[in-house]
């Protein structure tokens, strides 16, 4: 029997009826490179949360995607092997992740031989959107903005003269604190300490000692969250007191540093998202803590919003990574972070403006105290009152 086109539409108009699933546009593969294992899993997880949220709230607007994970452990050779994986063998059509600045820096290179779009939801080093890669884009602010909101903050609560830096030996506590010792030198602060540590160490006090000596008015720290916890312990132990510490982020914004009372009470951590920014952000908060018995912090909600711009710009490009790129680089979104756009400023290329609020832990939990306009009334301890 000879097929006229008539019919051949109507056969395949009941093909779609009869097997509705035929039909529907193929899931958006998305590649999620993580620290799942190793020292910064415990922020790993929170990322994961992260992105399970934003593929639940995807499939609810009718895209489906598929996220095909790796683990880097932290270490930027697993980094490159995961790209690696992603770009040719799963032939994923846009990467999120990774998280720490050295594996993000090794993929960012990666990205642009393979010619896949990257979108960074928390690395902080200043180059990874300031060397004119075309592939790659950032969700969260980078170093400098961290090192002027607490400098800023600091300044506004009181009358410094000082600082000390401490922070690790990688390319996160190197990039942020570079950039803070010249932002604080040019505010009139004067750096009476710059101490870089091995990651990992099990024992600072003989670093935390110098710091001690230099009496310093202000203690910047950074640190991810094992370091983080261990910094505070000891300068606890040896009496360290400045007018204030300052957290440089990463491992001072989780819920395992905001357990620890007696060595975060009075920290002040600089941050790149807070529960009560906005609608949309009270309810994410309500939503995670619910599912998952933790407040976010911001890794948690720059992985989502990664994930959710990720997932929109392959789905309006049909998967094509060339097309995903260019909406990237072109749509808006608005949610949970405000508006969200990759653009160029300042030197920066496809990096999304953030304004990095400062919290303070009291009572057990984290409380936005800088700027004014987001602190809604709340009052910053200082000087540090010394410790119980």
């Amino acid at each position: 029997m000879r097929l006229t086109a008539p019919r051949i539409l109507s056969l395949t108009a009941a093909l779609a009826l009869a097997l509705p699933g035929a039909a529907a546009a193929a899931p958006v593969k998305v590649g999620f490179i993580n620290s799942i294992t190793g020292p910064q899993a415990p922020i790993g997880e929170t990322m994961t949360n992260g992105m399970e949220m934003a593929v639940d709230d995807l499939k609810k607007r009718g895209i489906d995607v598929k996220v095909v994970k790796q683990d880097d452990m932290g270490k930027p050779d697993k980094a490159i092997s995961a790209i690696e994986q992603l770009a040719t063998g799963d032939d994923v059509s846009v990467i999120v992740g990774p998280y720490t600045s050295a594996c993000a820096a090794a993929v960012a290179k990666q990205t642009e031989q393979y010619q896949v779009a990257e979108v960074i939801p928390a690395a902080s080093k200043e180059d990874l959107t300031r060397l004119g890669y075309k592939w790659v884009f950032r969700t969260n602010a980078p170093g400098d903005v961290y090192a002027k909101s607490l400098i800023d903050a600091a300044l506004s609560f009181g009358k410094p003269k000082s600082v000390a830096f401490i922070y690790e030996s990688t390319d996160f506590g190197s990039s942020l604190s570079k950039v803070g010792k010249v932002y604080a030198e040019k505010m009139g602060l004067k750096v009476v300490a710059d101490e870089g540590y091995q990651a990992g160490s099990p024992d600072y006090r003989s670093t935390l000692t110098k710091l001690k000596a230099a009496n310093p008015d202000l203690v910047f720290m950074v640190s991810y969250v094992a370091d983080a916890i261990l910094l505070m312990r000891q300068s606890r132990e040896i009496g360290l007191k400045p007018q204030a510490f300052l957290g440089g982020g990463a491992g001072f914004d989780t819920s395992q540093f905001e357990k620890e009372a007696q060595i975060s009470t009075n920290v002040f951590s600089v941050t790149q998202w807070t529960p009560d920014s906005s609608p949309a952000a009270e309810d994410f908060n309500k939503r995670y803590t619910a599912r998952f018995g933790k407040r976010p912090t911001y890794h948690a909600a720059c992985t989502y919003v990664s994930i959710i711009s990720a997932a929109e710009a392959a789905a309006k490009a049909g998967g094509d990574r060339a097309k995903t790129r260019e909406n990237l680089a072109t749509m808006t979104w608005n949610g949970i972070m405000g508006t969200v756009h990759y653009g160029a400023y300042d030197g920066f290329t496809n990096q999304n403006h953030v304004q990095m609020p400062v919290t303070q832990y009291q009572g057990g939990k984290a409380v936005t105290v800088y700027p004014p306009s987001l602190a809604k009334g709340a009052k910053a301890v200082y000087p540090f009152p010394g410790w119980k």
